[in-house]
């Protein structure tokens, strides 16, 4: 039995699959989405909460090109805060709490309802190419488990952790892509004979727990953000009921049920093979790791409005159900407190990030994209954002049109594929906003100008949201220019000794404590400060509202505040190559600089660059830590 040809085919109803199969249909290729079970699609097996330090950035960038995850947390969302609020506007983060069986019918209903999009129901066993005597074949689709061939110019891989997962309780395996879900035991020997390297990697989950026997009055509350903000530009009605988390701690007693049986560990008793991730590591794990911390912090987030299943984050482990048991009701408000599902880890088979182009496609078979946990990622966010790039790519190939190529200035979407190209990826791979050197342009806030111009060209935004990007360019680029030529007065309280009286709006804006705000209510400012109202009040009726006029007015004072930041360092990055003249000492202690990232004090120790260039090379040190490491040098009188 045979279907018939459609231009790509994705294989995966996961995150990535999701956005590479919508990128697809959406810039006019005939698609199919190929699942297990179509009901599946966009399933939260792990937390189910989308954005994060990083990740937010990313879902902010995916939105503003067309993608649909933004959208759909928005529309589901229990629970919205912007991580590190009090911190500068570079490192903020949007997060959601999402009602997970919410997010994963409206994920199911835009994908059936997608033109251009059919979904094929069945388990993918076998890739099919042409043309293994040229030397390197050519994909030409895929067989399934039932024996029916999809043919197809191009496939994208999004398999997720179904490529021979195997998920470990304890001593107990079972063999599955997640719970409740069979795993893909044959596409991996389909994929190894056509020359792919295949390596083990792990990630798992934590137990979840029954709210009714949970203790809550014992527990610190986490309300969302009042108001909350959403991800998406195009979420115009925003007002959700939002729910709290509850914040809970474990302590020396649960360090010492841990610690007793640690051998009972598959992660530490050897029956585990795959690297786990540093970022999320295992409470057993954590509590090695860190052995001197007496606790170690865990947020209880409901799994929906009307859920009565808790996620414990912080509490990832593949312990025995019996060890959990104890380990949760060691807790405080926890001592009563029901298991619904234990956690566990799951291994799984991945391709080696060395494998694919930045253009995504393997470079082993033409034709073959790979996105998501293939490609040794971990989390929602990452997976939506390579299948989005995916599917982008493999369209544009159709056309005979060059891969997409975003850089690591313009977007974290251009830090996370360079990444992956570049460096080896030896555990799963989280995006941190300390893994752009470039953060203090690639915020939050400026998105939508940063990426215009990209959205633009790929057109998969409908065109009345592209007006709106438009627009809002107009208004900044607009009111900074007035802001140049606008007179205020510097209120007493802003005042310094060498400025005083009437200043620009840009000068103003410089003045420690300053907003926005301030200029466009200070007194007088004559006929540019009329301007400046009369533009945003013309914006404000284009977009829909006042939310998007205030967006934009927080990045243009951002974008004045941080513009000698900026420039300084641009500087520093484009003159980095001095730095393999600065020698570190032979002997230093890395593990003594406690502002470097616990990664770097490792990688710095083990590898001891001979040079602050080669310091900046290894895998792990990120620019953050290379200043530190250089402010520490110049006072030891070694940094030059």
């Amino acid at each position: 039995m045979k279907t018939s040809f459609f231009d790509i085919i994705v294989v995966g109803g996961g995150h990535a699959g999701i956005e590479a199969a919508l990128a697809c249909a959406r810039m006019g290729a005939r698609c199919a989405l190929v699942t297990h079970d179509d009901r599946e699609i966009g399933r939260m097996p792990c937390n189910p909460a989308i954005g994060g330090l990083g990740k937010g950035q990313l879902v902010r960038e995916i939105d503003v090109l067309g993608g649909e995850m933004g959208r759909t947390i928005d529309g589901t969302g229990i629970q919205f805060r912007v991580l590190n609020s009090t911190k500068g506007p570079a490192v903020q983060s949007p997060r959601a709490q999402a009602d997970k069986f919410e997010y994963q019918a409206r994920m199911v209903d835009v994908t059936h309802g997608q033109e251009q999009l059919e979904i094929i129901q069945g388990d993918t066993a076998e890739l099919l190419v042409e043309g293994k005597e040229t030397g390197r074949p050519r994909i030409s689709g895929v067989m399934l488990d039932s024996g029916t061939t999809v043919s197809g110019a191009r496939v994208i891989l999004c398999t997720g952790t179904f490529l021979k997962g195997l998920m470990h309780v304890g001593e107990n395996r079972t063999i599955g892509g997640r719970e409740g879900a069979d795993s893909s035991e044959t596409l991996s020997g389909s994929l190894a004979g056509l020359g792919f390297t295949l390596k083990r990697l792990k990630t798992g989950t934590p137990p979840r727990l029954l709210r009714s026997s949970i203790d809550f009055s014992r527990l610190k509350s986490q309300p969302g953000d009042d108001p909350p903000r959403p991800f998406s530009f195009r979420t115009r009605e925003f007002s959700p009921d939002q729910v709290e988390c509850h914040l809970a701690y474990t302590n020396t007693t649960t360090h010492q049920i841990i610690s007793k049986d640690l051998s009972r560990s598959p992660l530490f008793g050897g029956t585990i093979d795959g690297k786990g991730p540093r970022y999320c590591p295992s409470i057993e794990d954590k509590v090695v790791r860190f052995a001197d911390k007496d606790q170690h912090l865990l947020f209880l987030e409901p799994e929906g409005r009307d859920s009565e299943e808790i996620y414990v984050n912080g509490l990832s482990t593949s312990l025995p159900a019996d060890m959990q048991k104890k380990i949760v009701q060691s807790v405080e408000g926890l001592e009563q407190a029901r298991i619904l599902r234990f956690g566990y880890a799951i291994e799984y088979d991945s391709v080696p990030s060395s494998e694919i182009f930045d253009s995504l496609e393997s470079k082993p078979v033409s034709g073959l994209y790979l996105a998501g946990q293939i490609l040794g990622t971990s989390g929602y966010e990452e997976a939506a954002a390579l299948g989005l790039i995916a599917g982008v790519n493999a369209v544009r190939s159709l056309d005979g049109k060059p891969a997409l190529r975003i850089r690591r200035d313009e977007a974290y979407l251009g830090v996370l594929v360079d990444d992956l190209a570049t460096k080896e990826i030896s555990e799963p791979y989280r995006m941190f906003t300390s893994r752009a050197e470039h953060r203090l342009h690639l915020r939050c806030d400026n998105t939508e100008n940063r990426l215009l111009d990209l959205a633009l060209e790929l057109d998969i935004l409908p065109g009345v949201d592209q007006k709106i990007l438009i627009a809002r360019r107009h208004l900044v680029e607009s009111i900074t220019g007035l802001l140049d030529r606008v007179r205020v007065e510097v209120p007493e309280k802003l005042e310094r000794s060498e400025r005083s009286g009437r200043v620009s709006g840009v000068e103003f804006l410089r003045f420690p404590g300053s907003s926005i705000y301030s200029v466009l209510n200070s007194p007088g400012g004559g006929e540019a400060l009329k301007k400046i109202s009369f533009e945003c009040n013309s914006f404000s009726t284009k977009a829909g509202g006042a939310r998007l006029l205030d967006e934009a007015l927080v990045q243009i004072e951002n974008d004045i505040k941080y513009r000698g930041y900026i420039a300084k360092q641009n500087r520093l990055l484009h003159n980095r190559a001095h730095l393999d003249n600065l020698e570190i000492p032979t002997d230093i202690d890395y593990f003594e600089i406690k502002a470097l990232s616990f990664e770097s004090r490792e990688k710095l120790s083990t590898v001891r660059p001979q040079t602050l260039g080669q310091a900046g090379r290894i895998d792990g040190v990120r620019a953050g830590d290379l200043a530190v490491l250089s402010v520490y040098l110049k006072k030891l009188g070694g940094g030059g």
